[in-house]
């Protein structure tokens, strides 16, 4: 995102902030939605059941998506112990990624929508496309299960009893570092993130139902 104030796109980078900051507190909202809906309101009581980016953007996480391209906002606190269902946690972690699907389906259908009714006001229709394409992209990244990423969650209820034993495991002892290696190759030059968003661009197609 540098690269875009070094270029002088002012205006794009802003754009590309705004919809960062709304396809995360999205995100987050999600989970904390389902956790409520599973029994679990400590999100709610933390004050993150809520819309409001403050609640939810790290300023440091924030930063970083700026500087680097990948950062972060506040793990929504949950309590497991609180869940009515032994499930439950597959479907708050799922609730983030399906978020941000959900608003990319949203938003590109409007886009399509407005192209179709003449609207041809470049700013808004920039924006729309950018918060179609970042949810996607955030949606496919939340679902890579190593480290703390929301996948790590799901990933488990996918397999064999014992795969998934031995999957938490290995996860609890090596899949934080390995993410942190992956995020540092990527940084200088693995085609992990320009692979996710090369995928996310190609999704447009897929959840486009106004032609």
């Amino acid at each position: 995102m540098l690269s875009l104030l070094m270029q002088g796109q002012f205006a794009i980078f802003l754009l590309l902030l705004v919809a960062l900051v709304l396809s995360l507190s999205f995100h987050e909202f999600g989970h904390a939605l389902v956790a409520k809906w599973f029994g679990d309101d400590t999100a709610e009581r933390a004050g993150r059941l809520t819309l409001n980016p403050v609640s939810h953007i790290d300023p440091i996480g924030l930063a970083m998506v700026a500087m680097l391209g990948i950062g972060y906002a506040k793990p929504v606190p949950t309590d497991p112990r609180n869940y009515r269902r032994p499930t439950a946690d597959l479907w708050v972690a799922l609730a983030g990624p399906g978020m941000n699907l959900l608003l990319a389906l949203v938003t590109w259908n409007l886009y399509a929508w407005l192209w179709q009714s003449g609207w041809r006001d470049q700013g808004p229709l920039v924006f729309f496309t950018l918060l179609a394409q970042i949810n996607l992209l955030l949606m496919l990244f939340n679902l890579i299960p190593l480290g703390p990423l929301d996948g790590h969650y799901i990933l488990p209820h996918l397999l064999p009893a014992h795969w998934a034993r031995f999957y938490r495991h290995a996860n609890a002892r090596f899949g934080t570092a390995i993410f942190l290696a992956l995020v540092i190759l990527s940084v200088a030059g693995l085609p992990l993130l320009s692979g996710l968003a090369d995928l996310s661009r190609a999704m447009l197609e897929w959840i486009t139902f106004i032609t």
